[in-house]
This record gives C-alpha cells, sequence and structure tokens, in this order.
C-alpha cells in the first residue's frame, strides 16, 4: 500500500438513521484502534512455562477518537444530540487504500476548547457498541 494523506482517514456518521453517511465536520486528526483481550491459560503444566493463551475467548473493541475546529454544522449538530440522548448509531471509518469499518458507536466524551486569539476546537472520543464489519476498498 502506498502512502496515504491523514486528511483521508474519515469519520462518517449516520445523520438520518437510514444509511446516510457524512463526514463530521471540521475534523483535523482522525484516530481508529483495535482491541482484543486475552485469556490466560497457563498453567503449571504449560511447555516450558510459557503462557497459553484461550483461543477465541476475550473481548474485542474498538476505539475512534477524532478532532478538529468546532463548526457547528449538521454533524456536529448530530454528534451533539447522540451524545445527549445516549445513542448508538452507525458509524464509517473510511481506511484510505484499505477499506471501511462500520458499526454501532457510543460518543464517550466531547471536549471543546478555544484561546483568546485562537479558533474554538473540539475532541471526540468513541467506543465500539456492536460487532463490527470491514469492507475492502
Amino acid at each position: 500500500m502506498a502512502v496515504q494523506n491523514g486528511k483521508d482517514l474519515l469519520i462518517k456518521v449516520d445523520v438520518t438513521g437510514t444509511g446516510s453517511f457524512e463526514t463530521v465536520a471540521g475534523l483535523r486528526s482522525t484516530r481508529l484502534a483495535f482491541n482484543a483481550e486475552t485469556v490466560d491459560v497457563t498453567t503449571l503444566e504449560s511447555a516450558g512455562g510459557w503462557r497459553e493463551l484461550l483461543a477465541g475467548a476475550g473481548v474485542r473493541s474498538a476505539t475512534i477518537s477524532g478532532s478538529g475546529v468546532f463548526r457547528d454544522a449538521n454533524t456536529d449538530a448530530r454528534a451533539r444530540q447522540i451524545f445527549f440522548d445516549g445513542e448508538m448509531p452507525q458509524f464509517q471509518v473510511v481506511i484510505p487504500s484499505f477499506g471501511v469499518v462500520q458499526g454501532a458507536f457510543q460518543i464517550t466524551s466531547i471536549d471543546y476548547s478555544g484561546t483568546y486569539n485562537g479558533e474554538a476546537t473540539y475532541d471526540m472520543s468513541f467506543a465500539s457498541a456492536s460487532a463490527l464489519t470491514f469492507t475492502a476498498l
């Protein structure tokens, strides 16, 4: 895979609940992380004292985070509403020249900040709330 522009890593939200995805406005940086907990089944009889893990066990999860410039666009308003209503709608993360990860996410935090002579910014964090799908591009 060739080098990609960071601006092409997009976080999209289903704004209407009907599969109409729009890029969250104003983002400057985005991040997607996958996690898989392990279940340690090591015993005194484990070969050479090496740790053994139980295959297919544990909890898998994903987190999304992003930060950017506050624009008060439709997607900003939708994100605020999702947070305050405790909704878990569908989101997509577009990974350039790789694929699209889609699933339900909960917005776990929204932080707004600004300086006297600078722009208003925000940071958002999301936690996966369902099984995720991956579609290759």
